[in-house]
């Protein structure tokens, strides 16, 4: 128990840093228009490439054997390659009602 409580000590910056991004987040997406959701459904895969190598990066400089940090790091990849290849797919279908036939 006293590990895991000195380990939070050590992280405070980067939990309180995830808890106001997971908000704004949050926030942010809740404001926009429904019209708009498709065309910024670009941006957010340029987003989320560099969520994806961030995460990459986090798991790579990781100790073996800190479990949460290498946990969010894999979730961040396997979240950010979700979204980037959703968004793509919806921008395709988008952009292919504009094809003339």
């Amino acid at each position: 128990m006293l590990e895991i409580l000195d380990y939070l000590k050590d992280h405070v910056l980067m939990i309180n840093l995830l808890i106001i991004t997971i908000y704004l987040g949050f926030e942010v997406i809740s404001k926009v228009p429904t019209v708009l959701h498709t065309p910024l459904m670009s941006g957010s895969n340029a987003i989320s490439g560099i969520v994806i190598i961030g995460a990459i990066i986090l798991v790579r400089q990781a100790d073996v054997t800190d479990y949460l940090t290498l946990g969010l790091g894999a979730l961040g990849i396997v979240l950010g390659t979700i979204n980037v290849v959703g968004g793509h797919a919806v921008t395709n279908r988008m952009l292919e009602m504009f094809k003339k036939k």
